[in-house]
């Protein structure tokens, strides 16, 4: 089994892309700062196991907060 979560969580950049993406699907206006933050929050409480690669993207299922983040694999 694969390790993502300890390579995304090592990893994971943003674009302003990504705060944008982000603040249009929750319908918020958070900053950056806050964005990060949740997201960091997400990972680190999500199981491993409901870390998914599919193709180009791994897809992290949080059923707690019924949020499903997309990562694209190639983040190295």
């Amino acid at each position: 089994m694969n390790t993502y979560k300890k390579d995304i969580l090592n990893k994971i950049c943003y674009t302003e892309l990504v705060y944008g993406r982000i603040n249009k699907k929750l319908n918020l206006e958070l900053s950056k700062d806050k964005i990060e933050t949740l997201i960091s929050e997400i990972l680190l409480e999500t199981n491993e196991s409901e870390f998914i690669k599919k193709g180009k993207n791994i897809y992290i299922t949080n059923t707690e907060r019924k949020i499903r983040l997309t990562i694209n694999s190639f983040y190295t």
